[in-house]
């Protein structure tokens, strides 16, 4: 594949690249020059004009000069000690500002496992990167110990090219010797000390308020400067950023411009939204701010997001939302024909703890989505504020590792441990640390070692657990102030200048607490892109979702088009033709065709649909086959993207990891970022969702009521009780419907915090989907997903069902009875329903009816009493259920029925259960024919 290969001209310290030959020439704002081909191979997972949200990776061939070859064959001892120690010189750093004993020698770098001794001359010429080509072993052992043994550890030597590793120890070698300009130095100091400013005016003001400060840690202010300033120079338009608690408000406002004023009244007691917000709001140190920031001469505008006390969660919704805003911009592969590499105008930055970093499993599932397709935003840049403590637990006991940082290794992302007492360090680290990630659009981590000058609040005591480590805290000086003095020594800043920048910050915020009384929050929440939408009412809103019907058969055949594919044999008979049929006839469509006609349709519209989870491309039960594979080269196509040449609406399938934690995270934070896009998580099974518990409790369900942020996040979770056993039956929909904010006593509206349906027709789908993206307001969507129903005869609906003036109908009464001689009434919901009218046709009963609740929350109160007035003899009802009692429905329909309608309704389904479903063949069939008569048994 390599041969024949030529050289491009480059430039970036000094490497050489070379390339496949053919295609297009790019070259990047770093000077450095790549190939990409206009063609690839055909066996690759995507085709080769790709796909919607995907641009294949192209690896670069790469080769170290010759003449670096020849020297390190020379001077092959002298060149395995500059080896060693960029391999090992981590380990004897002087990374940590409260170290109880100095670093053990590391043998590795002992100079006799080399045969050099101290006067030796060795060339450094392609081995050693100095402002000298040549000197002694002893002049390159100070070169060496000052770079990698000092205030800096670097671990790059597992970066999977050579290509990677030979960059990084050249940039590191030469920004380890850089020069910070001294008005740099001046800014980091002012910046320090006006978060130490920050820290003790609230002390004092505010006594017992845990604001999780910023002591100890004030050298990430260094690292915040050097970074905005880069992105700024680098001519990046976002910056989305998640953190946790520790120093955020210090960031926030300070350099991110949140209304200082807004943080008072919030420690007042008041409400951070105005009266007529339908919000609960949240603790102080999660706030966040949306702000412009003007550097280097330019804007650039940095997002950070809210965050609940759940540490670490955030990160897979920031590079969520970071995805999202790329495909607002056209970023990366969202780009309009140009051939921009991931994150060339918005960039995600993760602000992680130490003992959170390594205990959380949410960041191995993270990092594992930096390059998956459809997940990729062009690598983040990471930085831990390692406090060295975990709540209460030392590193030594919160981890197995050497580093907190070490799960970054499974991606090969480089660290750079850093010494928090050495602000200029911090800044040279994060210098670093933003070029690889720009030069390779990989992720890049800065370990910041710090410590935290109180307990995991300030008004816990640490010295109960840690007295060693909190004996030399107590003994020290602050990190600002060390900074500060090393200035002053250097005469780069005078006492009295420290002094007016502390005073000055500190009069700003006494002035600022004085006018909280005159302060009123504003709306800033459903602004911007999100301006046209509104919060939902406390009223149930009907909303024409249907479709022409010749638009439908349009979408329809382009859903099946295959025109040069080479389709599987089954598929093209099982799928594409059977949907052309159904499509003719119109009456009988399934429901894959019923949401390919909605993702079709919307596209249509110019609304993008993004589809996410384990296989949905193909589907779990093989019916959705929304991408087509061509057999002779894999290639893959996604017929409804090719509907009109001047298509604007996209189809985006995303088939992802084996998680689902960060998956669904994911997908929320891209909700959260346009209400343009339909997205879409579908469970393998509707069981795994607990996977992600933590997402749906602190984001999905919670969000809008604590943050104001809206999100039409819609979850496809399959449910059924067909014999798969515990982990293969139930999407807990008990749960769901616990966590909804509807009340027992009164009708719901609009207003509720999720929605929850459980459609039993393709129709009814249809409108659900359709209609998160045609009304004015947005809310999660819990949609209880067919498995059996996929392909049940029954369960099947005309085309008319879609037509213009339809919608989705939240209770579906019974057209086969009359309601004169009804006596019993069962209300159901979901799959369930066909048993249940089975089993009434084959008894031949006239005088019993079977209601459908297809919409569970909003509970359709007006509508179940509405069916009840028809049936003026009914003295039974029934709710039925395959769940058992403790599950399901029941606990949420019972007292609203009970409460509303004032009628007893009783219960119809199997016993109270710990695991969902039995895991036994012959007591599965007993209990599915039970639940399947019992109702019709009621007196």
């Amino acid at each position: 594949m390599y041969r024949n290969l030529f050289p491009i001209s480059t430039k970036c310290g000094g490497i050489r690249t070379r390339v496949i030959p053919g295609g297009v020439s790019v070259r990047n704002r770093h000077n450095f020059t790549y190939r990409i081909p206009q063609r690839v191979s055909a066996k690759s997972y995507h085709s080769e004009n790709g796909v919607y949200g995907y641009k294949l990776q192209y690896k670069k061939y790469y080769e170290v000069p010759r003449e670096n070859l020849t020297s390190r064959v020379k001077y092959s001892n002298f060149y395995r000690l500059v080896t060693a120690y960029r391999e090992h010189g981590h380990k004897q750093a002087n990374i940590n500002p409260i170290a109880l004993k100095a670093p053990s020698p590391v043998p590795e770098l002992n100079l006799n496992k080399f045969g050099l001794n101290i006067d030796d001359r060795v060339s450094f010429e392609g081995i050693l990167n100095t402002d000298k080509t040549t000197g002694t072993v002893g002049e390159a052992l100070d070169v060496l110990k000052n770079v990698y043994t000092g205030s800096i550890g670097a671990e790059f030597s597992y970066l999977e090219s050579e290509e990677e590793r030979e960059w990084f120890a050249q940039n590191f070698e030469e920004i380890y010797m850089e020069p910070l300009a001294t008005e740099k130095k001046r800014k980091i100091a002012t910046e320090m000390l006006k978060s130490q400013a920050f820290d003790n005016f609230i002390s004092k003001k505010f006594v017992t308020f845990k604001r999780y400060a910023g002591e100890g840690a004030e050298s990430m202010m260094a690292f915040f400067h050097e970074f905005f300033e880069q992105a700024a120079a680098d001519k990046l338009d976002h910056i989305i950023m998640c953190m946790p608690h520790r120093g955020r408000l210090n960031l926030l406002t300070g350099m991110l411009k949140f209304p200082i004023e807004k943080l008072f009244h919030k420690l007042r007691g008041f409400s951070e939204f105005p009266e007529n917000a339908k919000a609960t709001g949240d603790v102080a140190s999660h706030f966040t701010s949306s702000a412009d920031l003007f550097l280097k001469g330019r804007m650039i505008h940095v997002t950070m997001l809210y965050n609940p006390s759940h540490l670490e969660a955030v990160n897979p919704v920031s590079m969520g939302k970071t995805r999202g805003i790329m495909q607002v911009v056209g970023d990366g592969a969202y780009s309009h024909g140009d051939e921009l590499p991931w994150s060339e105008k918005v960039l995600n930055l993760q602000v992680h703890g130490d003992a959170a970093y390594s205990g959380q499993g949410v960041n191995q599932e993270s990092l594992a989505l930096f390059a998956a397709p459809h997940f990729e935003v062009g690598g983040s840049v990471h930085l831990v504020v390692n406090n060295q403590l975990g709540f209460t637990t030392p590193a030594a006991r919160g981890r197995s590792s050497r580093y907190c940082t070490d799960v970054a290794k499974s991606i090969s992302a480089p660290v750079l441990h850093v010494n928090g007492d050495d602000p200029e360090m911090v800044v040279r680290a994060t210098k670093l640390a933003f070029r690889y990630q720009r030069t390779f659009r990989k992720d890049a981590f800065v370990d910041l070692n710090c410590f935290r000058r109180w307990g995991h609040n300030e008004l816990d005591d640490p010295t109960y657990t840690n007295p060693a480590i909190y004996k030399i805290i107590q003994g020290r000086k602050s990190t600002p102030d060390l900074y500060v003095e090393k200035l002053i020594n250097s005469k780069i800043i005078t006492p009295d200048e420290a002094k007016s920048i502390i005073s000055e910050h500190t009069a700003w915020l006494a002035e600022s607490l004085r006018q909280v009384d005159n302060y009123v929050p504003e709306a800033v929440y459903l602004s911007g892109r999100w301006s046209e939408m509104s919060q939902a009412t406390a009223s149930v809103s009907k909303w024409n979702t249907g479709v022409d019907l010749d638009l439908l058969r349009f979408v329809a055949e382009k859903s099946v088009q295959c025109d040069g594919l080479e389709v599987h044999p089954h598929l093209f008979k099982s799928h594409i033709e059977a949907r052309r049929k159904k499509i003719a006839d119109g009456l009988a469509l399934d429901w894959a065709t019923a949401e390919a006609l909605s993702f079709g349709s919307l596209l249509h519209e110019g609304y993008n649909v993004r589809l996410s989870g384990q296989d949905v491309g193909r589907g779990t039960f093989s019916h959705r086959h929304a991408m087509l594979v061509d057999q002779s080269t894999s290639g893959i196509y996604i017929p409804l993207n090719s509907m009109t040449k001047d298509q604007t609406g996209k189809l985006e399938i995303a088939n992802s990891i084996l998680s689902e934690e960060a998956v669904l995270g994911f997908e929320y934070g891209l909700s959260i970022a346009s209400p343009t896009v339909l997205p879409i998580w579908e469970a393998q099974f509707g069981d795994f969702f607990n996977g992600a518990q933590i997402i749906i409790d602190t984001f999905i369900n919670s969000g809008e009521a604590k943050w104001m942020v809206n999100s039409g996040l819609t979850m496809l979770l399959p449910h059924g009780y067909d014999g798969a056993g515990p982990e293969h039956s139930s999407c807990r929909i008990e749960r769901f419907l616990q966590l909804t904010d509807s009340h027992e006593d009164r009708p719901d509206g609009d207003d509720v915090n999720i929605q929850i349906a459980n459609p039993t027709t393709p129709a009814q789908y249809f409108h659900l989907l359709r209609r998160q993206m045609v009304r004015n307001f947005r809310k999660p969507l819990v949609i209880v997903a067919p498995k059996i129903l996929l392909r049940h005869a029954s369960a099947t609906s005309p085309l008319s069902d879609m037509g213009v003036g339809t919608g989705f109908i939240n209770v579906i009464g019974d057209s086969t009875v009359d309601p004169d001689i009804v006596k019993k009434v069962i209300f159901v919901s979901g799959k369930h329903y066909y048993a249940l009218n089975k089993e009434k046709e084959l008894r031949g009963l006239k005088d019993v009816a079977i209601i459908r609740l297809e919409s569970l929350c909003p509970f359709p109160i007006l509508e179940v009493l509405e069916e009840i007035r028809k049936f003026k003899h009914a003295r039974t009802f029934i709710w039925s259920q395959e769940e058992p009692q403790n599950m399901g429905a029941w606990n949420f329909v019972k007292p609203r029925f009970e409460n509303l309608c004032g009628r007893q309704l009783k219960y119809s389904g199997r016993q109270p259960m710990a695991a969902p479903a039995t895991g036994i063949g012959q007591v599965h069939q007993r209990e599915a024919q039970e639940v399947i008569v019992q109702p019709f048994l009621f007196a």
